[in-house]
């Protein structure tokens, strides 16, 4: 442990820390602790914690929150460390709270169709240990191989399941939590109805750590899914096409279980990482699956193909080859890590727009990388409007840092032209906090102001985030 001076804040950190936890838990070196001060977001200020501590129970929690509160020092709750809004990202000398070792999946009751974790699952191990009890969470963000489920609900992720069977939030019956005053509370119910009170538990999911330490999660199931999709597959000449593509389905009124698009700059990412064939010479591929029984599904995915056709799709095809259809699923998954292949810096957008006016937006997209010179690389969950431009800088290039930067600031602009929100499920964090206010308006955010000062009258609790 590093030496700290008698009677300094971490000095006092650490002689509390030292009565309530086991030595193994808090970690002091700054080599160490380098690793646990910021998330995924390029370009988010982060300062460097304090201590450390990765607790395993909620007593061990409320016992950190407990002591930080006394002493008046931040907490920063954090996950697997993958956002990319800077939302678990450390302010100078707090304690950062990880809950890598909270990863008891507590109870899974096949009759009552819920699971019961801790923050620190994994989100593919709940879903791999709950199908073994012939169950399904469906929220899959693209992250889902590492991504916790604590911070699924401290952003309120989604994936490409949500399009039809919804997010984070639609899935989460009741929380354990840590208050800011450090009192283990539980909020929300078992039963399939109840509105006793407040909705506390819609209020934390998507607060970013900001209100409570979240240190159990209750979460509904569904049965597991056992018929075969059907894949629809688009090539499209123009991200505009590929968007008009996508309301024609929806304003048919068709439900894909999944409907996703790749721009070009992406297919040629994952075929360089992964030698995997893909075609390049399109400008967007528009990925629909239907998972309905037959011969239903058979009827929706023949409908969304000629809608795909009427938008003018260049080549719209049914795959008869399920191998075939999780590869091109796959590249989908694969493309945020494979443009990080490249070497350069990657700025994330997460704007959500009325489907509708999905093909305006992709346009602005394409003008607003043209104005300012920067390369954008586009994937979607296509089917609920929720686009994710990743802009690709190469490191060390101020002149294009700062292209990029307000290329950023021009898609959120153009997105609250739309009527369409900064985020859809990347959380506001630190980068989205001017466009949350711009979206918002002083009226809600006096409201939310107010919730926080009720819950964490001492500002501790993730500091600086969200509201600022």
């Amino acid at each position: 442990m590093t030496a700290a001076a008698h009677g300094s804040p971490t000095a006092d950190l650490l002689a509390a820390f030292a009565a309530d936890l086991p030595p193994d838990r808090v970690l002091t070196d700054p080599a160490v602790m380098a690793s646990y001060a910021h998330d995924e977001a390029e370009w988010a200020e982060h300062g460097a914690p304090a201590v450390v501590v990765r607790p395993q129970s909620t007593a061990e929690v409320a016992a950190v929150v407990t002591a930080c509160a006394r002493l008046g020092v931040p907490v920063v709750t954090r996950g697997a460390g993958t956002g990319l809004s800077g939302g678990a990202n450390a302010v100078e000398d707090c304690v950062v709270l990880s809950t890598e070792r909270m990863r008891e999946i507590v109870e899974i009751n096949s009759a009552e169709r819920l699971a019961v974790v801790q923050p620190g699952v994994v989100n593919d191990e709940l879903r791999a240990a709950v199908a073994e009890h012939g169950l399904w969470y469906p929220p899959d963000p693209a992250s889902a191989p590492w991504s916790t489920i604590g911070g699924n609900v401290a952003t309120n992720a989604g994936g490409l399941c949500c399009v039809k069977y919804g997010v984070t939030r639609d899935y989460v019956l009741a929380l354990e939590v840590v208050t800011a005053s450090g009192e283990v509370v539980r909020v929300g119910r078992r039963t399939a109805k109840g509105v006793a009170g407040y909705d506390v538990v819609g209020l934390m999911v998507g607060s970013e750590g900001t209100l409570g330490v979240v240190t159990e999660v209750t979460v509904r199931l569904r049965p597991l899914r056992t018929t075969a999709p059907r894949t629809v597959v688009g090539f499209f000449d123009t991200l505009a096409a590929a968007g008009d593509a996508v309301s024609r389905v929806t304003a048919r009124g068709l439900q894909p279980a999944a409907f996703e698009l790749i721009d070009r700059v992406c297919l040629q990412a994952v075929n360089a990482w992964k030698h995997a064939g893909l075609p390049e010479d399109a400008a967007a591929l528009l990925l629909a699956q239907t998972d309905l029984p037959e011969p239903a599904a058979l009827a929706e995915a023949e409908a969304i193909l000629e809608e795909f056709d009427a938008a003018g799709a260049r080549d719209a095809v049914l795959s008869t080859d399920p191998v075939e259809a999780e590869a091109l699923f796959d590249a989908r998954r694969l493309a945020y890590p494979a443009l990080e292949q490249r070497g350069e810096a990657m700025l994330t957008e997460d704007v959500c727009l009325p489907r509708g006016l999905l093909a305006e937006m992709l346009t602005r997209i394409e003008r607003i990388a043209a104005e300012h010179d920067v390369v954008i690389a586009t994937v979607a969950h296509a089917g609920d409007g929720n686009l994710h431009p990743l802009m690709l800088t190469p490191h060390g290039d101020e002149a294009a840092k700062a292209r990029t930067r307000a290329a950023f600031d021009a898609i959120i602009d153009a997105a609250l032209d739309l009527g369409g929100t900064v985020t859809g499920e990347h959380g506001v964090g630190l980068l989205k906090r001017d466009g949350m206010r711009r979206e918002l308006g002083p009226g809600v955010l006096a409201m939310q102001r107010a919730i926080k000062a009720a819950l964490d009258p001492q500002d501790i609790l993730n500091p600086g985030k969200v509201l600022g």
